[in-house]
């Protein structure tokens, strides 16, 4: 499996006590990079102004300058606390918007493909024109956006296994037929979105699944959420494409999260995703990082999900 990164999703620094830190995601690339089953790729094959290009187009323009000028002026956050600025911000994000698209851009290129896009800060709780919860740019919604755009899919899903529901991708795609959303999170639980009775809207009614978990659910809770509900849902919209918003944080060790995922339960996940990409979306997978905070058990997490092994 081919890795996509960009060596400025390093330059993001936090205060003191955040979780969301550089450590997070050097971890997990100096697991993968040991491993001869998966090929490392730093930078590249898109521009950052084209990566800016597909946020404006996505995102506010409004929001993307206001993240941009509030960086270069040095202002501590953007929204909320939880979204403290540094001077490498806006290049971590505009790193990992470049690298997730590149990632996109090999999977859509010839059946079969899989990537991971191994970049921070995370991005599910972007909204249109709102940061929180540690995200600046939504990657996962980047991705699909291009490849319903440049690539002319009709059918793009996503699935979100991160702890925290991802009110920025379901925000970003609810009014939209031609994207499917899926999260299984805690609940109740921050954002405070996702009650099950969230389908989307409009033109998207139906497009929306949440599938909200109590605290304490583990291995068996996901597996039978994703085999009733997620995995049904998605044969039926027959994707052409399936992105996967990979958090860590139902790990029973994490610190931020109150569910009991096994590193066992993350191959299982890894596996039963894989096998539904090959069945409708001709085998193409992309994987983006999202969140998880143990930083010990983080690369092995990761790896297990992407291998579908422990």
């Amino acid at each position: 499996m081919r890795v996509f990164t960009d060596p400025r999703c390093l330059e993001h620094r936090v205060p003191d006590g955040l979780p969301e830190r550089p450590e997070r995601l050097a971890g997990i690339l100096a697991a993968l990079a040991a491993d001869a089953r998966f090929e490392l790729v730093t930078g590249g094959s898109v521009a950052d102004a084209e990566a800016e290009e597909a946020a404006r187009a996505l995102h506010d323009p409004g929001y993307v300058d206001r993240l941009r000028r509030a960086v270069e002026r040095g202002d501590g956050l953007i929204d909320t606390p939880d979204n403290p600025l540094s001077p490498g911000t806006w290049r971590a994000a505009l790193g990992a918007a470049a690298a997730t698209l590149a990632a996109l851009d090999d999977v859509v290129a010839a059946p079969g493909r899989s990537a991971f896009a191994a970049v921070r800060p995370p991005g599910h709780h972007a909204e249109r024109a709102h940061a929180m919860g540690f995200c600046y740019l939504n990657q996962v919604a980047l991705a699909a956006q291009r490849a319903l755009v440049r690539h002319g899919l009709e059918r793009v899903a996503i699935v979100d296994v991160d702890v925290h529901h991802g009110n920025g991708t379901q925000h970003l795609f609810e009014e939209r037929s031609e994207v499917f959303y899926a999260s299984l999170h805690q609940w109740p639980f921050y954002p405070g979105t996702g009650a099950a009775a969230e389908r989307g809207r409009g033109a998207g009614a139906g497009a929306t699944l949440n599938v909200p978990l109590p605290a304490g659910s583990g291995d068996a809770e996901y597996r039978a959420a994703l085999e009733r509900e997620v995995l049904p849902a998605l044969a039926a919209f027959a994707p052409q494409l399936l992105l996967v918003s990979a958090g860590f944080d139902a790990w029973r060790g994490d610190p931020l999260g109150g569910m009991r995922v096994s590193e066992s339960g993350f191959a299982e996940q890894g596996r039963l995703l894989a096998a539904a990409a090959a069945e409708s979306a001709r085998g193409r997978l992309l994987v983006v990082l999202e969140g998880g905070y143990d930083l010990a058990a983080l690369p092995r997490l990761t790896r297990a999900l992407l291998t579908g092994e422990v």
